[in-house]
């Protein structure tokens, strides 16, 4: 979706951020977001309840007679419905009463009991807690009550929607290593949607987060003239207040979430989803697990390919997805880049019985560093496929194609760097020109390579794309003393600013009256 411009051409969605991040305060990112984010959820569901409401007492064709208080008129339209007391306009008419804390608290209690989908703790409470002062409260629901939505409930989805998934992504920036547990960035999210192309069927993620991945595949769908309806969507989480922001995040955009489930013994011991079939899986899963409970599972059915080590769930996340792929059924995942190499406690192994027994593995993606927020550790996407076995086009059935993006990207902090519509685009394109028997595919030295199945096992099975695509032709006009020069002075401005930081903290605890 297009950013959404303000008469002065600053997108609303950061207008929103810093007016919303400037009441933050004293209060910590991890707490804030659930009281941003529960307002902003707050008042999706009551505007798309008042335009229905307004219908219905308009009595007007179908609507003649209808009761605009009754439930069952707003369920027959999947619209929640908001009891008196939960309504934006007495919310807001009531945004500077000290009790105003309370008041959304009783809010958010009504609307789970008048509605199935939000029972069992989905809402977030605590509006009255002491570290949030009633004025500044009052001041974000004045805030979030002056976006500009028109009258169309799509228009009002749509625009909530985009503001919410912003804050989700700002949040989890804010929050640094702990942000990145329920969020995935979005431009990797971007980039398995558009590679996988979730047109039609059932897409299941075990390890959802916020609900990134579906919320994409819904935007691809529909920047695609495809059906919403055409997609499924299953998912689980293990965290129940990242579960209870996927709700909030899918029910925002209209999407089902009945499919979504919580439980806290996570995919492994209690699989929610244990008969699914799914035609896409897209995930993004813990990296390098220690305590997955991988000793209790020895002899589960899933590990076709072989026991997966109990000190690493890595191996046991691949075939947890391969195990809930459908006939037809493809996978686009994240992982750390050491799966691509690890031959300890028998992945080795089991990375060759996946290429040479399950002819699976379709495409390896390197990824640049910096892009995740919640680790350094470097990863690579794997991409999956069912279909390689049954194709008659020899290239997909007989090789991997490995692709190397470690130089793309742009920072957009010191710390954090994102793929640009554009990179996103030349992996895509690549990708699909040589899964296309008609595609314009050809190598690129430094970047894609096409590799058969017998050069893969030449080299151990090893599936690192550098090893297969070599180094750019231009490789040799690589000017080492300016690239070190560059970084030399990159290095001592990080000490520079190190050296300020850790005088401002001597000096704040030297304030600190013990």
């Amino acid at each position: 979706m297009p950013k959404i411009k303000s008469p002065n051409e600053e997108p609303l969605e950061k207008q929103l951020w810093k007016a919303a991040d400037k009441l933050r305060k004293n209060i910590d990112a991890a707490e804030y977001k659930h009281v941003v984010l529960g307002l902003i959820f707050l008042k999706y569901i009551s505007d798309s309840f008042e335009e229905h409401f307004a219908q219905l007492k308009a009595g007007l064709g179908e609507y003649a007679g209808a009761d605009p208080e009754d439930r069952d008129e707003y369920q027959a339209e999947n619209v929640f419905f908001v009891p008196v007391q939960a309504r934006w306009s007495f919310l807001q008419a009531q945004a500077k009463d000290p009790k105003i804390g309370i008041l959304v608290d009783a809010a958010m209690d009504a609307i789970e009991r008048e509605n199935a989908l939000l029972k069992g703790g989905v809402l977030p409470k605590g509006f009255a807690k002491s570290n949030l002062d009633p004025s500044s409260l009052g001041a974000l629901i004045d805030l979030v009550g002056n976006i500009a939505l028109g009258d169309a409930k799509s228009r009002s989805a749509d625009v909530l929607g985009h503001v919410f998934e912003y804050f989700l992504g700002e949040f989890a920036l804010a929050e640094g290593k702990q942000g990145g547990q329920f969020y995935t960035p979005r431009s990797i999210v971007e980039l398995l949607v558009n590679m996988l192309e979730p047109y039609k069927g059932r897409i299941f993620d075990p390890c959802c987060g916020s609900g990134g991945m579906f919320v994409q595949s819904e935007e691809f769908v529909k920047s695609h003239q495809g059906k919403i309806d055409d997609i499924s969507i299953y998912g689980q989480e293990s965290n129940q207040t990242t579960w209870r922001l996927a709700k909030m995040n899918l029910a925002i955009r209209g999407i089902d979430s009945s499919q979504v489930k919580w439980n806290n013994e996570g995919s492994f011991l209690n699989d929610a989803h244990i008969d699914l079939k799914a035609d896409f899986i897209i995930a993004n899963p813990p990296f390098n697990v220690s305590d997955w409970s991988g000793e209790l599972l020895r002899g589960d059915g899933r590990w076709k390919y072989g026991t997966p080590p109990a000190g690493n769930a890595n191996f046991a996340w691949l075939q947890h997805f391969i195990y809930h792929l459908a006939p037809n059924g493809q996978a686009g995942v994240v992982l750390s880049k050491g799966a691509l190499t690890s031959k300890t406690s028998g992945e080795g192994d089991i990375r060759r019985r996946l290429i040479e027994e399950g002819n699976l593995i379709d495409c390896i993606v390197n990824l640049p560093a910096k892009l995740f927020l919640n680790t350094q550790i470097p990863a690579a996407l794997w991409f999956m496929s069912r279909k390689r076995s049954k194709s008659t086009i020899e290239r997909q059935k007989n090789e991997i194609l490995f692709i190397d993006a470690r130089n793309l990207g742009h920072l957009i902090n010191r710390r954090t760097r994102e793929l640009s519509e554009e990179d996103i685009q030349h992996i895509t394109d690549t990708y699909h020109n040589w899964r296309n028997p008609k595609g314009n595919y050809e190598d690129i030295k430094g970047f894609c390579c096409s590799a058969s199945i017998e050069r893969v096992k030449e080299l151990d099975y090893v599936l690192t794309p550098g090893r297969y695509v070599g180094l750019p032709d231009d490789e040799d006009d690589f000017d080492f003393k300016e690239r070190f020069s560059a970084l030399k002075t990159e290095f001592q401005a990080q000490l520079k600013e190190e050296t300020a930081l850790n005088q401002a903290i001597i000096e704040n605890l030297a304030r600190i009256d013990l």
